[in-house]
């Protein structure tokens, strides 16, 4: 089946302006136990002082513009209504309280690159949290054009491009600001649109990347009035006709994605649903390409590395690495100390660091290449699953780029 083009009819109806609305903060810390957040503190204390001298700290800006910002999305204890604070030290990782409700699933965080300070973290239930200190503290955002209908959305992608901005959510939903977030407008969508949002790349001045969780790829260059199909064809529909060249699983596919991935310079990997096997698709090509998994043991997520090749996660803890650094089919078993749980997201800080995140606090480190891992006990004692581990890129204030590493529970 092929991918039609999507075109908006009417935009009459988009509103130019929203206001923010934002929790009162409070000078006191939160009596209970919030869902946290980790950020890196590798950089916070200058590498060197004298032995007679105290350490110093940098402020949080330099941080940002001297390292990464790490985020590692969690689901843990009940929260109450308040502003996040950062409150508690551990290894290099500082915890976040968030004002979130119980149950909330964060799902991507995203800072406008003209202002790193500015802030949007999203999830589920609706939840969109806003920072103006650098991650810092995080309120409660509310959008009242994504407030307007009955429905409880979940917002999967967020993607910034100078103040130019993109939100994508389920039920379809696109949010769209040109003032860095201040306010956002939304953009009607076609209903022809095949399957979910899940993710959404803000690519140039009006210009944006969309995919769904059924492998339409659809990019637009006018703020989203018009979208144009990058793949001919379904991923249902390239397995038709693939499967008798031994894609194994294919015919037990669903129609759907678990997990997709996309690289700096445009290229994709996704899981299927059942983690059967892998496709992957660069810019040009007419569909999606299957590969056969190289493990026995079913599929939990795949990425880029920073030097083009691939990592893989399988269920139960395994982690692997493509030989390599082109595409390619061929994979080895890296040993890691997962404690027998599951490995869920792998961001790749530099060609040589990297941090890979999952169940029961599991938080690994390598820093050559991931030829070896050690275990981070920062989350140890935190009753919580680490579901992403994000944006992990080292910034400068003149030059921001952002990598996509994400995981999205299907």
């Amino acid at each position: 089946m092929a991918m039609p083009n999507l075109q908006v009819s009417d935009c009459s109806n988009l509103k130019p302006s929203l206001t923010s609305l934002f929790a009162p903060r409070l000078l006191h810390r939160p009596l209970t136990q919030h869902h946290p957040r980790f950020i890196s503190k590798a950089s916070l204390q200058q590498p060197h002082h004298s032995s007679s001298s105290p350490p110093t700290f940098v402020n949080r800006r330099q941080l940002i513009s001297q390292t990464a910002s790490l985020s590692l999305s969690v689901a843990t204890l009940s929260a109450l209504q308040l502003p996040a604070k950062s409150e508690e030290v551990l290894s290099e990782w500082e915890r976040v309280y968030l004002p979130t409700d119980p149950g909330v699933v964060l799902l991507d965080i995203a800072f406008v690159p003209d202002d790193l300070n500015h802030g949007f973290l999203l999830g589920t239930r609706q939840t969109i949290l806003e920072t103006k200190d650098g991650g810092n503290t995080w309120v409660p955002r509310s959008i009242p054009s994504a407030e307007d209908e009955d429905f409880n959305y979940r917002f999967n992608s967020i993607s910034f491009k100078g103040k130019e901005g993109w939100i994508v959510g389920k039920p379809a939903i696109l949010l769209y600001t040109s003032d860095a977030g201040e306010s956002w407008g939304r953009i009607p969508l076609s209903a022809q649109l095949p399957g979910d949002m899940v993710y959404i790349k803000a690519t140039g001045e009006k210009s944006a990347e969309m995919v769904t969780d059924q492998g339409a790829i659809y990019v637009t260059s006018n703020r989203g009035y018009n979208w144009r199909a990058a793949i001919q064809e379904s991923v249902s529909a390239t397995l038709n006709r693939t499967v008798s060249s031994g894609i194994s699983g294919a015919s037990y596919y669903t129609g759907t994605f678990n997990t997709v991935n996309r690289s700096p310079d445009g290229r994709y990997v996704a899981v299927s649903s059942r983690g059967n096997f892998y496709l992957t698709w660069e810019p040009g090509q007419p569909f999606w390409q299957p590969h056969n998994r190289a493990v026995a043991r079913r599929i939990q997520n795949m990425g880029w590395r920073a030097d083009g090749g691939l990592w893989l996660l399988v269920r139960g803890g395994g982690l692997f690495l493509s030989k390599g650094t082109g595409l390619t089919e061929d994979f080895e078993e890296i040993p890691v100390q997962s404690r027998g749980f599951g490995i869920l997201d792998v961001g790749y800080r530099s060609m040589e660091e990297a941090w890979a995140a999952g169940g029961s606090g599991v938080l690994l480190r390598t820093t050559n290449g991931g030829k070896s891992w050690t275990r981070d006990k920062a989350a140890d004692n935190i009753p919580s699953n680490l579901y992403s581990v994000n944006k992990l890129k080292p910034v400068r204030l003149d030059e921001v780029t952002h990598d996509f590493q994400k995981t999205f529970p299907i």
